[in-house]
Formats: structure tokens, sequence, C-alpha cells
């Protein structure tokens, strides 16, 4: 289904990022590209520990860490298909089935799956429309480079694409319901510690008013860490905040080099 406006935090529906790594990351791939000496594998309880918290970011912070898969996965009224294939993991990453991004504890190495998860919202006080929701995915050595790297290549034959929605069930002398998406790629320093960035914001321009997510998916060593927030109309979807970003970071780095 097309972008939605902002809402509650829902980490299965705004993290477009969990689900799109696991979409392209259905090819097999060798994972012997990663870097060399960039961090430990994390396990699940060490994952948690890693995620951001009120006390690492300062006062008017608010961070509420959540269960992965706990969220809205989108209404089930069928599949939106794209008419250019290779855009079609944006689409599942907006609109995921159910369990898309679920973590799976016996990831092998060239599984696009993460072996652990850890979903957070982030709210502040001085915006309190300006919600980010992260998403922690740690995985088998190897592998966290090279989904970084198959996300790169989707901005190329994405820039634009469109996608045709079916009817709803209860509905079937309607037409499918056709919509146009933009692909961009933002302009986003690589934080201090990361090993790679990459920006990017979706938008959905067929309605009235374009709706946006605009996206920061940092890697630290086997670790992807996946920021979001949402936009509508004239208040488009802004970078996630910063020092949200940096501190994260850094946490994770702390994590994978302890022993």
């Amino acid at each position: 289904m097309p972008l939605r406006p902002p809402r509650p935090p829902r980490p299965s529906t705004v993290l477009l990022g969990c689900a799109l790594l696991a979409a392209v990351g259905c090819t097999t791939v060798d994972g012997s590209a990663d870097r060399a000496g960039a961090g430990r594998e994390l396990s699940a309880a060490e994952l948690r520990a890693a995620a951001v918290a009120d006390g690492d970011l300062g006062p008017g912070y608010t961070v509420t860490v959540m269960t992965p898969g706990h969220g809205e996965t989108g209404s089930g009224g069928g599949r939106e298909v794209s008419d250019v294939p290779a855009c079609q993991p944006l689409l599942a990453a907006v609109s995921p089935a159910a369990g898309a991004g679920a973590a799976s504890p016996g990831a092998s190495p060239g599984s696009a799956y993460p072996t652990a998860e850890t979903d957070l919202s982030v709210a502040r006080a001085a915006d309190p429309k300006g919600g980010v929701y992260g998403g922690l995915l740690a995985y088998p050595a190897g592998r966290a480079a090279l989904l970084q790297g198959e996300l790169e290549k989707l901005f190329g034959p994405c820039a634009a694409f469109t996608s045709t929605a079916p009817a709803p069930p209860s509905d079937k002398a309607r037409k499918g319901v056709r919509t146009k998406h933009r692909l961009s790629r933002d302009d986003t320093p690589t934080p201090g510690g990361a090993d790679a960035v990459t920006g990017f914001t979706l938008t959905n321009e067929s309605g009235a008013v374009v709706l946006s997510q605009r996206a920061v998916l940092t890697r630290v060593g086997p670790v992807l860490a996946v920021f979001t927030t949402v936009g509508v109309g004239a208040e488009r979807a802004t970078a996630p905040d910063e020092r949200i970003v940096r501190q994260q970071v850094a946490k994770l780095r702390a994590a994978q080099a302890h022993k």
C-alpha cells in the first residue's frame, strides 16, 4: 500500500530499511567483501543493550525500545506490484508482509535475515512531530556490507517508477490503483566510527499531497542501524536527528569492541 501519514510508532510500517534489506538480500552472494576488523557479532541480548537510551541523548529525548514484529503490517488487501521488477523490494519495505524483517537466530552467513533485531522510537520534546524510528539489525560476519551494497544498486533503476495495487476484495469491479514513486539519494555524511552510510527518500506522489519517508542506513561492523522519519505534503520528511545517529553508532562500536 502507499506510504501513510505519521502515526504512533508502528515499527513494521515505518522501518522501511528492515524489510528492504531482507528483500534485496535474496540474491546469492559471497560474504567475503565485508570490511576486515569491522567488529564482532552481537547476540540478541548484546544488541538490545547497545540500543541508544534517554541518558545517551540528554534532556528532552525519550527512547522507547519495542519488540520487533509487533507493529502494523499493512492491510493485507493484496500485493502491490512494481512496473520495474528491481524496485519491488522498495514496495515490500513500505508495506512488509508479517514477519518480513523478523530476526532468525540461526541465520547463515548468506542469509538476508538478521540474527538479532531491536526496534526503537525516539521522541524529542522540542519537536513533538519529528519522531524518529530506528531498527538495529545484527548479521553474521560478511553480510551487512553486501546487503548495503545491494541497496545502493537500486538508485538507478528505481529513481522513478510506478506500481499497481489490486482493488479491495470487497470491490471486485474496481480497477487496480496506480501509484507513482520516486527514490532519491540524500547527501549524508558518514558518522564518526561508522563504516558506511546510505541516505535516501522514498515518496508517493499519486495523491493530493506528497507522502515521504526518509531513511539513514548506517553500517557499524556486522550491524546495520536504520533510522527513518515520515512527512506529509509541505512538511516533507526531514533527516533523522544526527545526535541520535551519532550516539547509536558510538554505542554499537563500543559493544563490538567489548569482549
